[in-house]
């Protein structure tokens, strides 16, 4: 039974586009693993801006700031 966990911040990721995480994930894992489709599960967990980190801050507060990932 494949589990697979994405994880993304919460930024208006809309219901079809999680809907085209889902069904591509499950395909990439039913094509190259060989697994039923029917046993693979996708969870998709919204984390709040204040919730992720990176390089040491909040990313609600570098967001405020005008820093990305690709800035730094």
């Amino acid at each position: 039974m494949p589990y697979v966990k994405i994880e993304v911040t919460r930024e208006g990721v809309t219901r079809e586009q999680k809907q085209q995480l889902i069904k591509g994930i499950t395909d990439l894992i039913t094509s190259t693993l060989n697994k039923d489709p029917h046993l693979t599960h996708v969870v998709i967990q919204e984390i709040h801006l204040d919730d992720w980190g990176y390089a040491g801050e909040q990313v609600s507060v570098l967001r405020e700031k005008g820093i990305t990932a690709e800035k730094k």
